[in-house]
């Protein structure tokens, strides 16, 4: 039997995900972290971008994406607290490409400095949930 970490993905609405894993990758600020049974324990802040588990019963990888927060792993439980997540299954793909439309539209059509950031913001969560449907896209081909 393999080695398994117990992973719990949390939204500010809902618990997302609550299990054993063999492994989960989560987008760091610095880059993708791979977190195994045992890692030391750490706390860093998350982007926009799919979390990978890789449950011990099942051959694909489950896809959470998350628009950013806090990653905190201790030995025996890794816990993902998102601003924002949502299973990948559950990703609209024509909605996403429409917030990235929408936001480069703003970005260029700025009024403010303010805007132009809260644009960069939507713009970047966007591409974030159109990569996680290209990676889910590319674990069930």
């Amino acid at each position: 039997m393999a080695m398994t970490v117990h992973v719990d993905v949390v939204s500010a609405e809902e618990q997302i995900f609550s299990g054993l894993a063999e492994v989960v990758v989560v987008p760091g600020e610095m880059g993708e972290l791979g977190i195994y049974p045992r890692h030391t324990a750490l706390m860093t802040r998350i982007k926009p971008g799919a979390v990978r588990i890789k449950r011990p019963d099942q051959e694909q990888e489950e896809l959470i994406y998350v628009s950013g927060g806090m990653l905190e792993v201790q030995p025996n439980v890794v816990t993902v607290l998102a601003d924002t997540a949502i299973r990948g299954a559950d990703l609209d793909e024509a909605r996403a490409l429409e917030a990235k439309q929408a936001a480069e539209e703003a970005m260029k059509n700025r009024t403010s400095d303010i805007d132009y950031a809260a644009a960069q913001a939507e713009l970047a969560e966007a591409i974030a949930q159109l990569r996680a449907i290209q990676q889910m896209r590319k674990t069930t081909h």
